[in-house]
């Protein structure tokens, strides 16, 4: 009876001694943590928004300029497909309309020849609704289901190359949510200026590489496109007056790119890329046939780079020169790296939390705490006497260990993170309480303190599991369904129940146990 076996006496020690340690760095110097710098004190938990301060940009994401674009695209491969077909056509275009938001027309001039056309177009893309009027007239686009799945896509994608840019930047732990189905809220805690980051975020990153004309390459002589052509000013502003004269058809698309670095060439920085297996054996061949033929590389419109080909480039990888500085060369090999956004985003509000609001919050967090652990602690003292001494260091551990979690983990610490951690230590308390009164019941009913001991452990056991069980299901609903701070509070209480398991049910009883086993009391003062 009341056995407690070495083993769990020695892991108890170590967790408990590893998180104290863990969660002690939290509160040292940085200078300190850095010159102690090993496995145990690398990981912090960090401050969340609402703690320490940081900028909060609104932004909405430019789904009309994205359909656009795709209809545009889709109206190229019809005019492809419907020469190879011998489909013929007048009006092919793209424009406004009220059902379809925009959508692609023209007519035929074979109605015969309407069926044949509709399954052109569906091999294009299956998601288009392609309508035929009496006289002719096609109307192709997307429908009101087709456009919601769009939406989707392109906002969740944005959504995921916004949290590449703004992670590889430095930037630790941002929030980055989707509000409605055109909009992202991203907070960044510790930036106090937004400018780079809205510079960074402002372009859409989508890189082309283009054949361009042999004759008239930068269109000195003339001031309109050739057909299957297009004028593109230059990306540098000196050169603005500067118009190139670029094949309208990609030749290879920034999509395919696996890598890009800044570098020096010549003394001048510049960007190496990569291409993956597919892309890069045809920018081979495209390069092997056109060698002497100038090559242009388009970003947003615009054209970075326009050399001549001296020569095959083989091996799927290149260099894009320009007029870079350092920070532009390692801005471009950022925005390479992350990927092209579906859409423009558009930022819509701006907000900057000062590092005073976060003082303030972290010192009534902080007073909050103190202030619950000292009641808690005198409260379970005066009830429990010496089995309230053993809870308190039980809490102490609790709250050490909960600490340590998050900071293994390096999450972020928000107010309503404080609020869970509160919360945490309650119901660990709440644990110890329904120990204790078990043992109350078993010595009423007249039984030994060694059995009322074992009895009480033993037997609310089951109530204490089944207590977290419910209060975790609630917390994984918050967490799944919840977003922010909704989050932020359902892990860290999540982790403190877990905590609580640890420090109510072994801790204290490995205290008591080797207590009573020491003492062998007679009667028990509980």
């Amino acid at each position: 009876m009341l056995k407690f076996p070495k083993w769990k006496i020695i892991m108890v020690l170590v967790i408990s001694v590893w998180s104290l340690v863990q969660a002690g760095v939290n509160f040292l110097p940085e200078k300190t943590r850095e010159k102690y710098d090993n496995i145990i004190t690398r990981n912090t938990f960090k401050l969340g928004l609402d703690l320490q301060g940081g900028s909060q940009l609104l932004m909405e994401v430019g789904f009309d300029k994205f359909l656009k674009e795709s209809l545009e695209v889709t109206n190229d491969d019809i005019r492809r497909n419907f020469r190879k077909a011998k489909i013929f056509y007048t009006g092919l275009s793209v424009s406004n309309d009220e059902e379809y938001i925009k959508v692609i027309k023209f007519t035929l001039i074979n109605k015969e020849q309407a069926d044949v056309a509709k399954e052109e177009i569906r091999k294009l893309n299956a998601d288009l609704s392609a309508d035929i009027s009496s006289e002719g007239q096609f109307r192709v686009g997307y429908n009101s289901d087709a456009i919601k799945k769009l939406k989707r896509s392109v906002l969740e994608k944005s959504v995921e190359i916004v949290r590449k840019r703004v992670d590889e930047t430095g930037t630790r732990e941002p929030t980055i949510q989707m509000e409605g189905d055109n909009r992202i809220l991203l907070q960044v805690p510790g930036l106090d200026d937004p400018s780079a980051l809205k510079s960074l975020l402002g372009k859409t990153a989508k890189m082309t590489f283009h054949l361009m004309d042999g004759t008239d390459p930068f269109a000195f002589s003339t001031k309109r496109a050739k057909p299957g052509y297009m004028l593109l000013a230059d990306a540098d502003k000196k050169e603005a007056n500067r118009k190139y004269m670029v094949n309208k058809n990609v030749e290879i698309s920034g999509e395919n790119l696996v890598d890009a670095q800044p570098t020096f060439n010549n003394g001048q920085p510049v960007v190496s890329f990569r291409f993956n297996n597919y892309a890069g054996k045809k920018f081979g061949q495209i390069t092997a046939a056109n060698v002497g033929k100038p090559f242009a590389v388009v970003l947003d419109g615009r054209v970075i780079t326009a050399p001549r080909i001296n020569e095959a480039i083989l091996g799927g990888s290149g260099i894009i020169s320009g007029n870079f500085n350092v920070q532009g060369a390692n801005e471009l090999a950022l925005l390479l790296r992350s990927g092209a956004l579906p859409a423009p985003l558009q930022v819509l509000e701006e907000r900057s939390v000062g590092p005073s609001l976060g003082s303030d919050s972290i010192a009534s967090g902080a007073k909050a705490c103190l202030l619950a652990v000292i009641l808690v602690f005198g409260f379970i003292i005066v009830i429990y006497k010496r089995f309230g001494v053993y809870a308190n260091v039980a809490l102490f551990i609790h709250l050490a260990l909960t600490l340590a979690i998050l900071s293994l983990f390096g999450a972020t610490l928000t107010l309503p993170g404080i609020a869970g951690l509160v919360l945490g230590l309650g119901m660990s308390v709440d644990a110890n309480i329904l120990i204790y009164e078990r043992i109350k019941e078993e010595i009423k009913i007249g039984k030994t303190p060694f059995a009322a001991i074992d009895n009480g452990f033993r037997l609310a056991f089951g109530t204490i599991i089944d207590t977290n069980i419910t209060t975790l299901i609630s917390t994984l609903f918050m967490y799944i369904y919840g977003s922010g701070p909704i989050k932020g509070f359902a892990v860290t209480l999540a982790i403190g129940l877990l905590c609580s398991m640890f420090t109510a049910i072994t801790l204290t009883k490995m205290q008591v146990f080797l207590w009573a086993r020491r003492t062998k009391p007679k009667t028990l003062r509980i």
